[in-house]
């Protein structure tokens, strides 16, 4: 998920994005545990879109702190 398609979500849909992305991290991790993990690069794209969606948010909020 790139940033720009971040950008056009609302907020609602940000949060909701964000907990699927920790729900489906926590499977991940879950499944490398007892080895059943298949594709183990799918954690670093996981996290890699949670910092994504973080940084758009603090963006936001610094955004509307400045205006």
């Amino acid at each position: 998920m790139k940033a720009s398609e971040i950008k056009a979500l609302s907020a609602d849909q940000r949060a909701k994005k964000l907990a699927e992305l920790k729900e489906e991290l926590f499977n991940l991790h879950f499944q490398q545990a007892i080895n059943q993990l298949d594709n183990p690069m799918r954690i670093k794209a996981v996290k890699k879109d949670i910092a994504r969606i973080k940084t758009v948010e603090r963006e936001i909020e610094l955004d509307k702190a400045n205006s």
